[in-house]
């Protein structure tokens, strides 16, 4: 069994390895708001568990064993958010805070029950692949709204940062997964571009706003 704080350190490192080979100590202390020298402490904890790879100087790798246990948080903390927002009416810039909370609840046959009850879905309501019991991950082709060019007609397909303001902007917009919108233009001056979606007025979006949203062509 591991602690609520072994467990968030975990996920952070897969959260993290997502996008590199190695997770940082100093990343991992600004993803989980804690200091850096907490989270040294953390790692060698974790390390002598046999759940990850602690390299001084060059970050942390998961062992097999810490891979499969980050991918079932991950799957737990996916199905309660689409469990919150498909059954209690929840917002989804609402769910994530729950959904840390709930994702340390480790019954799996509760889980494997929601994941039942909700037709086993392959994505969260924010669209990332939710883990099935195995650790399996369905694998999709998606780019950067950011790297897009005029003229592409695209599908929102996941929304990368799930900070709140970022969602209500979207929910503002009418932007949501599934949105179907096309790049009018893109203006080399600050990157930002204009869309328009499928049922509505164009408007602007700054390149930090592309660059959340992962989409794939409609």
């Amino acid at each position: 069994m591991l602690t609520r704080s072994e467990e968030d350190h975990l996920k952070a490192v897969y959260a993290l390895l997502q996008d590199g080979d190695s997770a940082l100590t100093k990343d991992i202390a600004q993803r989980l708001r804690t200091k850096a020298s907490s989270v040294t402490d953390m790692l060698k904890k974790l390390a002598e568990k046999g759940l990850l790879k602690h390299e001084p100087y060059y970050g942390v790798k998961l062992t097999a064993k810490g891979r499969s246990h980050a991918l079932q948080l991950v799957r737990r903390h996916r199905l309660w958010e689409t469990f919150l927002v498909q059954h209690l009416g929840f917002g989804w810039d609402e769910v994530h805070e729950l959904a840390e909370q709930l994702e340390h609840v480790a019954n799996d046959k509760l889980t494997d029950r929601l994941d039942d009850h909700l037709g086993k879905p392959a994505f969260d309501p924010h669209g990332d692949p939710i883990p099935d019991r195995q650790g399996r991950i369905r694998e999709r082709k998606t780019l950067r709204l950011s790297l897009c060019k005029a003229g592409q007609v695209l599908r929102i397909a996941a929304v990368s940062e799930t900070t709140d303001g970022l969602l209500r902007l979207l929910d503002s917009k009418g932007l949501r997964i599934g949105s179907q919108l096309t790049v009018q233009e893109v203006h080399a001056f600050d990157g930002s571009m204009d869309i328009k979606p499928k049922n509505g007025a164009a408007f602007s979006v700054s390149k930090e706003v592309s660059h959340h949203l992962q989409v794939e062509p409609a």
